[in-house]
């Protein structure tokens, strides 16, 4: 089992759109990212995200190249500031799952997993990167496996 943790693609200000949707660099970013991790052999049985446009946009883009045979779904309590502890107790580990997201909520979530805390960044998010998280069967500890950066200067 794999869990991989998204944060959104870069998002238009909300001046500019006040559902703030992806931008083109975000849509470009999220394609490009998107087009590795096919090539590289992700395997995904299910994308979630949450309710705000952006995540939804950047959940689809990675759809469309990796294919999840369960399909794209939105569902509650992946907003920034949510209980990551709630979301982590809800994660079934018989599941590839990818998880489109915000700040802080993914890289608090990602702490949790790690290290059982979430009172510090375990790793600094960019914007349509994933992190792929595995659990290890013998010990039930979390460590993060690789990662997929659009910056890596």
């Amino acid at each position: 089992m794999a869990l991989y943790l998204v944060q959104h693609g870069k998002s238009l200000p909300k001046d500019r759109d006040p559902d703030q949707g992806l931008s083109d660099e975000g849509i470009a970013e999220a394609g490009r990212i998107a087009e590795v991790a096919k090539n590289y052999g992700v395997r995904v049985s299910r994308i979630v995200h949450s309710v705000k446009t952006r995540a939804r946009q950047t959940a689809e883009i990675l759809a469309e190249a990796l294919q999840p045979k369960d399909g794209v779904h939105e569902i509650q309590g992946l907003k920034p500031l949510d209980d990551v502890a709630v979301f982590a107790g809800q994660i079934d580990e018989n599941e590839d799952l990818m998880v489109v997201g915000h700040l802080p909520f993914m890289e608090r979530l990602n702490c949790l997993l790690a290290i059982g805390s979430v009172g510090k960044r375990l790793f600094k998010f960019q914007n349509a990167g994933i992190v792929c998280m595995e659990k290890d069967p013998e010990t039930g500890s979390w460590h993060i496996k690789w990662v997929l950066m659009p910056d890596i200067g």
